[in-house]
């Protein structure tokens, strides 16, 4: 099938402002849109930037909009678009280094910020086994293990695009990940850090972040639940 790729480009340093080109390209309809984005850069223009690794939905690095929503290219598939003219654009809210190339070090920081990591300063059990946990409290958390740090969730959040200090869902995701296990010890400080201003009361439940999750994570959901943490004053 005959498709055209309508593609967002800037290049800062030689770019006065940003433009659209179009490229018309063959497809198979079963192609994914980095396949065609591939195409694109192998066989008509080398210049075009976006980022790509796995290629499988696991990396995460691909994520960008596809026809006005957030996607992971290399998960969609051309015929699952309904259409042949696609639009490709860098996600919002992260400044365009190069075309569909966003500068990730705002979102990363804001990552880093919730404490994403195991607390535990207890020495470990004396038979020299792992912090064993059940299964009913492994699976409190499970959801939230599934974050590949793609952005998708937090670019898609309009409290974000209007107050770049707000951590996110992608941040809140992933210190739910750690404020919910029965090992880890450092939920107050999490907690703590995401009361404040532009935490997680910053959320307005738009749900576009669970809608835009690649991994079908319930974002909103799970940032529901750190603020019912914050009001009781439990972790259940």
């Amino acid at each position: 099938m005959q498709i055209k790729l309508r593609v967002f480009r800037y290049h800062p340093e030689k770019d006065p402002k940003p433009y659209y080109q179009t490229f018309e390209l063959e497809v198979n309809p079963k192609d994914r849109v980095l396949d065609a984005l591939e195409k694109v850069r192998g066989y008509q223009d080398g210049s075009l930037g976006y980022r790509r690794s796995c290629a499988h939905g696991v990396c995460g690095s691909d994520a960008m909009r596809i026809n006005g929503r957030n996607r992971l290219a290399c998960k969609v598939l051309i015929e699952d678009l309904g259409t042949t003219e696609i639009t490709i654009e860098p996600i919002l809210g992260l400044k365009v280094k190069k075309d569909l190339i966003v500068d990730m070090q705002p979102f990363f920081e804001h990552y880093r910020q919730v404490l994403p990591y195991f607390i535990n300063e207890e020495a470990l059990p004396e038979d020299g086994k792992e912090r064993l946990q059940s299964q009913v409290d492994r699976e409190r958390f499970d959801d939230t293990t599934k974050c590949i740090l793609c952005a998708a969730c937090t670019t898609s959040c309009p409290p974000f695009w209007g107050d770049r200090s707000f951590v996110g869902p992608a941040a809140i995701v992933n210190a739910h990940r750690f404020i919910f296990d029965s090992r880890d010890q450092g939920a107050a400080e999490r907690l703590n850090i995401l009361n404040e201003q532009v935490g997680v009361w910053h959320c307005r439940t738009s749900f576009n972040c669970t809608e835009a999750c690649p991994r079908d994570i319930q974002v909103t959901k799970a940032i529901a639940e750190v603020k019912q943490a914050l009001q009781t004053g439990k972790i259940e």
